[in-house]
């Protein structure tokens, strides 16, 4: 069996040919540390894979802006035919002044609010995927209102494993996103009544970072299966939403993601006789891997029974790791060659969470050294905070030798721009 050096080292060289540490090392002198820098030709190849694998089939994707939503991102989606996923007026306004057409958007989330359903029926959002009565039922009187037909989805819950991590697992019965197929057919069954809202769509999507095609086949089964009664009784289904979910490798060696084309495969199998729209939403699987965080070596500590390296990036900076346990690939950029240390890599702040991987061996690394936290691209920047107050780090875009800095580092005045010593006191 390949050892553990073997996978360092493939890695290693996958990840350093989108991200040459001369170039990283170049940006760090220029703008410090941390930053994020996406790979602008690796996201163009993953969307090409999308439209190669389901070429021929009426196909929209909608990229989960939630993944990364930086506007040169979804800019760059929108200039290869990506429309967007959001969950929120943020990300639809996000998207919309990025390029991607209201008309290519879809609005998911089980949190919607009267004011974001009014904004997004005024922009002409395509569909809703609708996921309570209660928003069913304030979709029809906002659209009403408006004098305007608002095209919905329902989305199903399937009851489907996705074998993934509890904590974005969201296709089980004890989730709260979706409503059960009972549900669902009961809102058919009441369509006729719902003169603004044309529900003619389903939605499914069961999680996230989803590693085995097994659950994927159980919930599009159950959802053609639905689909195909729905038919019987009468109802036409223009679009089905599949969702997204698809795994990406964190771990070499480890993860191994579902294969596009078969996955594509399983697609055209399942949903051989529809002949509307297909909508997929893919976040992480475009953008995990064409991203990583840069980060420099402060110290290096020797405590009683382990060695810190200790970094200058931050929980605030990638979350996952403390969050969800999440393994990050970390690999040293010094060059040099040094005998491996098993060290805790942690961050500044004052937790003892902030911690981005315990005992992993690396070559020795000494203050001042560059790292490279791979798989960042997706939920890294997006689920920043400013905790222990520490502004935003800058995010940088590279392309064909070149990058731009498609954010700013934050400043202290901005971080604190929003408050102020009390002005004016109100009556409770």
């Amino acid at each position: 069996m390949p050892s553990a050096a073997f996978f360092f080292r493939t890695q290693q060289a996958a990840a350093l040919s989108n991200f040459p540490p001369g170039e990283l090392d170049a940006i760090a002198r220029q703008i410090q540390t941390p930053f994020y820098a996406y790979s602008a030709e690796a996201i163009r190849a993953r969307i090409a894979s999308l439209h190669h694998a389901f070429d021929g089939l009426d196909i929209r994707i909608c990229y989960a802006v939630k993944a990364n939503s930086n506007l040169a991102i979804l800019q760059l989606m929108a200039l290869h035919d990506a429309g967007a996923d959001i969950v929120s007026l943020g990300e639809m306004q996000r998207s919309l002044k990025a390029g991607v057409p209201a008309g290519r958007i879809v609005f998911s989330g089980v949190g919607k609010t009267a004011d974001e359903i009014d904004a997004a029926l005024s922009a002409g959002v395509w569909r809703f995927n609708v996921e309570s009565a209660d928003e069913l039922h304030l979709l029809q009187h906002l659209a009403r209102s408006r004098g305007v037909s608002a095209r919905a989805a329902v989305r199903i819950n399937p009851d489907v494993d996705a074998r993934t991590h509890a904590k974005i697992s969201t296709g089980k019965a004890e989730n709260k996103f979706g409503v059960s197929v009972d549900e669902a057919r009961r809102w058919f069954a009441e369509a006729a009544s719902l003169d603004h809202v044309q529900l003619d769509g389903l939605h499914a999507h069961i999680g996230s970072q989803i590693l085995d095609i097994e659950p994927f086949r159980m919930a599009l089964q159950r959802v053609e299966a639905f689909r195909r009664e729905l038919v019987d009784a009468g109802h036409a289904i223009a679009s089905v939403d599949i969702g997204g979910g698809l795994g990406v490798v964190y771990r070499p060696g480890i993860d191994v993601p579902v294969d596009i084309a078969d996955y594509a495969a399983l697609v055209r199998e399942t949903f051989v006789d529809f002949k509307g729209t297909l909508a997929l939403e893919p976040g992480r699987w475009l953008v995990a891997e064409a991203g990583v965080l840069v980060t420099r070596t402060i110290r290096v500590k020797q405590g009683t029974d382990r060695q810190f390296l200790i970094v200058d990036a931050a929980m605030n900076d990638l979350l996952r790791p403390s969050l969800y346990d999440a393994w990050h690939e970390i690999v040293p950029l010094h060059g040099r060659a040094e005998p491996e240390v098993a060290y805790d890599v942690v961050g500044p702040v004052c937790e003892t969470g902030d911690t981005f991987a315990q005992g992993r061996v690396l070559p020795r690394c000494e203050a001042g050294d560059l790292l490279m936290i791979g798989g960042a691209g997706a939920y890294g920047a997006s689920m920043g905070s400013t905790y222990n107050s520490r502004p935003l780090p800058p995010e940088v875009l590279l392309d064909d030798g070149r990058y731009a800095i498609v954010r700013r580092r934050q400043t202290l005045a901005e971080m604190m721009s929003g408050e102020q010593f009390p002005q004016e006191w109100h009556e409770t």
